[in-house]
């Protein structure tokens, strides 16, 4: 966003999507003020968190690194430098494929293989047809792209039942884990005990300060620690964001059950809109897609004077779809969805149609 549609944002008091606008001093305030500092990753709170993380999520050990993009490229080049192999295989949406420049062929010389169509879930189906040996499988819970879509439980197993045969490491997306679990009722552990590797944000759904986090056996973890240091995310204090993220991570997760309840009763509200489709029906997590039947400049133009005229804020932009009288949006429900009424997200979003 600009300078001019940042300003419009702050200057808002309601939000529809995540957790809002979060002033910066209340994002620092999420540090307290006894937090123990690492020195170049050692010690302090960022050890503690990564204890904290591994323990939650069932694994041996764990790495805080600073960005998604570092951790799971330098994971799966740990899997595959282990099994003399390059390919792996992951979602046509795969955010490896589609936002993070290429880094993990640049990089670690991998190969990503999209799996299955871009506009579903993969299937075991997809998957038999692989005859190539991959060195690992990625899965994404839940499949952001796709408006928060996941597998059923039985199918996720059999498709980690059909890596593992061939030898492959099966690595989790967990960008969103900790919604993913609230989707099928499962504890997190519970969901990550079927990985080899699992990496969660907790800037997301958590709201913490930029962060994440590497779980797995420990020679692996260790391992990713090292390419932490070789690019450049061993920063000599890691601890701010590591704080936040363990004085966040337990209320948030306690809250996410309650968020998958409120997005069904939105998507519900939702569907009985003219011109408004939920993607899916019925979220399987605590996100939706919304196609909403306008175009692109219309709906800049409604979403900028619902935030200037009733300091209401939805979206900068919507998506383009192949429909240029369609577009796309996601919402997230996060704190500031949480605070507003089914009844009431419709009307701003019937706002946003005219």
């Amino acid at each position: 966003m600009d300078a001019e549609t940042l300003a419009r944002r702050a200057a808002c008091h309601t939000f529809l999507h995540a957790d809002g606008y979060v002033p910066p001093a209340t994002l620092l305030a999420s540090v307290p003020a006894d937090t123990v500092p690492d020195v170049y990753g050692e010690g302090g709170v960022v050890a503690e968190l990564e204890a904290h993380v591994a323990d939650l999520l069932g694994h041996e050990a764990g790495v805080f690194l600073p960005s998604g993009t570092m951790a799971q490229a330098a994971t799966l080049r740990v899997h595959a430098d282990a099994r003399a192999r390059r390919t792996v295989l992951w979602h046509p949406l795969c955010h490896l494929e589609r936002h993070e420049l290429q880094a993990h062929a640049r990089l670690h010389d991998l190969v990503g293989r999209p799996v299955g169509e871009p506009d579903r879930l993969v299937t075991l189906a997809d998957l038999g047809a692989v005859a190539e040996p991959p060195a690992a499988l990625l899965l994404e819970l839940p499949q952001r792209d796709l408006g928060g879509q996941q597998p059923p439980w039985d199918d996720l197993v059999a498709q980690v039942g059909w890596a593992r045969e061939r030898g492959a490491a099966v690595h989790l997306d967990g960008a969103r884990l900790w919604e993913a679990s609230a989707g099928y009722g499962r504890h997190p552990r519970e969901v990550a005990a079927l990985f080899d590797t699992a990496y969660v944000s907790f800037y997301k759904g958590v709201g913490a300060l930029a962060g994440c986090a590497v779980v797995g056996p420990r020679p692996v973890v260790e391992e990713v620690r090292e390419w932490r240091r070789r690019l450049g995310g061993t920063l000599y204090g890691l601890w701010p964001a590591a704080a936040s993220a363990l004085a966040l991570l337990p209320d948030r997760l306690a809250e996410m059950p309650h968020r998958l309840e409120h997005a069904r009763a939105v998507a519900a509200a939702l569907s009985d809109l003219p011109g408004v489709t939920v993607v899916p029906e019925v979220p399987q997590s605590p996100m939706m897609h919304l196609l909403l039947d306008t175009t692109a400049d219309r709906f800049a133009e409604r979403a900028r004077r619902l935030a200037e005229d009733e300091g209401v804020w939805t979206w900068a932009a919507a998506r383009p779809t192949g429909d240029p009288h369609r577009v796309r949006v996601e919402l997230a429900v996060g704190r500031a969805t949480l605070d507003l009424r089914p009844e009431r997200v419709a009307g701003i979003v019937a706002a946003l149609l005219g």
